[in-house]
C-alpha cells in the first residue's frame, strides 16, 4: 500500500514524536509464489543490485526468478512457524512492542513506534500513514542495521523519502545512519555471548558472522567492511579475547562475482583441521533472528563444521528483543530525540482546554477565509 499523504489536520489536536522502525522485510508466506514477489522486490533494487536497469531487468526476470523462489521457499519452510510465522516479523514486532513500552514509560504516551519493512509487509508506506494518523509531527527514522551500507541504510532512505514525496505537510525528519560502534549496542552484545558462555560453555573461537556485500561496493566507496571489522575488535576487547580467539566472517554470497571476505562456508569447512573443534558464533549484523541466521548460520553452517571433522557448534541468537537491547535502542532513540519537544515539553503539556480554544480559533480564521 502506498502512503498517499497526511489525514487532513485537525486544529487543536496534540502533536505527537513518531519512532519508525525499519528491517529488510519478509515474503508473506514460505511458498513459491509469496517468495517470487517478495525477491522481485527486494532484488529489483538498484542498491542492492549494483546494475545498469536494463541489465538488472535481465537478470532478476531471465535467471534469478525462474529459479531461487521455489529454493529459498523451502529454505523459509524450514524456518517458518505455525504460531508466529516468519521469524524477522516475529522478532521486529516484539522489538516494537517492548521499545514503544519502554519509551512511554520514560517518555510519556507522546511517542508512538510502529514497525516498517523495506520489502514485503508491513510496507514502510503503510508505517508511515499509521504514524501520520495519530498526528505524528517529528519522525525519527531508525534502519535496524547496526553497520551502515548502501544496500541497507541508504536503500531504507531512499523508500522513506520517496514515500514521503506523497504527503503535503512533512514531518520534521531525522534519520540514524548507523550504531556499530555504540558503547550500549557492544554492551549487550557482550553480555548475550557472556550469558551463552555461561549458559552452553565456551568454545575454542568466537566467530562474527556479517552478511556479506560484493567486493566491489567496498571499492567504491561503501563503509559497511571496516565497520563489521571495528564491530567485532570492539566486542572482543570488551570480553577480553585474544586476537587468536576470534574471527570475522562473511555469510550469504551469491552469483560468481567476489564478495567480501573470508567467505564464512569455506572457514567453517577448514577451522576443524586448523585444530578448531568448538565454536559459538553470533551474527551481529543482525538485529533479529532471520533466514540467514537460523537457516543459513545455524542449520547450513553449522553441518559444513561438523561434517569437517567439528564437535561442538553454538550459535548465539540475535539480541532481538534481549532487555539490553531494547534498554541501548531506547537510549539511541533519546539521544537523536534530543533538541525535540516531546512528553515535558511546553507542546506536550498543553491543556485540553488550550487545545479546544486552538481549534476554535482555527475555525473563527477559516470562516473569515
Amino acid at each position: 500500500m502506498k502512503y498517499t499523504g497526511t489525514p487532513e489536520y485537525q486544529h487543536g489536536t496534540r502533536e505527537k514524536l513518531g519512532i519508525l522502525l525499519v528491517n529488510l522485510g519478509t515474503p508473506d508466506a514460505p511458498d513459491t509464489p509469496s517468495v517470487r514477489r517478495y525477491l522481485a522486490q527486494f532484488l529489483d533494487d538498484p542498491r542492492i543490485i549494483e546494475l545498469p536497469k536494463v541489465a538488472r531487468k535481465l537478470l532478476l526476470h531471465g535467471i534469478i526468478l525462474r529459479v531461487r523462489p521455489s529454493r529459498s521457499a523451502k529454505a523459509y519452510e524450514e524456518v517458518w512457524s505455525e504460531e508466529t510465522g516468519s521469524p524477522l516479523l516475529h522478532h521486529s514486532l516484539n522489538q516494537k512492542q517492548a521499545l514503544h513500552a519502554t519509551l512511554q514509560s520514560e517518555l510519556g504516551d507522546n511517542v508512538i513506534v510502529e514497525l516498517g519493512m523495506r520489502y514485503g509487509s508491513p510496507s514502510i508506506g503503510d508505517a508511515l500513514k499509521q504514524l501520520a494518523s495519530q498526528n505524528v509531527r517529528r519522525l525519527l527514522v531508525l534502519p535496524m542495521y547496526p553497520q551502515y551500507s548502501g544496500t541497507t541504510t541508504a536503500s531504507v532512505f531512499d523508500e522513506v523519502s520517496s514515500e514521503l514525496q506523497r504527503t503535503r505537510w512533512l514531518p520534521e525528519l531525522r534519520f540514524i545512519n548507523q550504531y556499530f560502534n555504540y558503547p550500549g549496542y557492544i554492551d549487550a552484545l557482550a553480555q548475550s555471548i557472556e550469558q551463552s558462555w555461561t549458559d552452553n560453555g565456551r568454545g575454542q573461537l568466537l566467530v562474527t558472522s556479517y552478511h556479506g556485500i560484493p567486493k566491489r561496493y567496498l571499492l567504491n566507496g561503501d563503509p559497511y567492511h571496516c565497520q563489521c571489522h571495528m564491530t567485532t575488535r570492539l566486542l572482543a576487547e570488551k570480553l577480553g579475547l585474544k586476537e587468536s580467539e576470534y574471527r570475522v566472517v562473511f555469510q550469504s554470497r551469491v552469483g560468481r562475482e567476489e564478495w567480501l571476505k573470508p567467505y564464512c562456508d569455506e572457514t567453517m569447512k577448514k577451522l576443524p583441521a586448523e585444530g578448531i573443534k568448538s565454536i559459538d558464533v553470533v551474527s551481529p549484523a543482525f538485529s533479529a533472528d532471520c533466514l540467514e541466521t537460523i537457516e543459513e548460520i545455524s542449520g547450513e553452517n553449522c553441518e559444513y563444521f561438523m561434517e569437517n571433522g567439528g564437535e561442538k557448534f553454538n550459535y548465539i541468537d540475535c539480541l532481538n528483543d534481549k532487555p539490553a537491547h531494547i534498554e541501548f535502542l531506547s537510549a539511541l532513540v533519546q539521544q537523536h530525540m534530543q533538541g525535540w519537544p516531546i512528553a515535558d515539553s511546553k507542546i506536550s503539556e498543553t491543556s485540553d482546554t488550550e487545545l479546544q480554544a486552538t481549534a476554535q480559533r482555527a475555525q473563527a480564521l477559516l470562516d473569515k477565509a
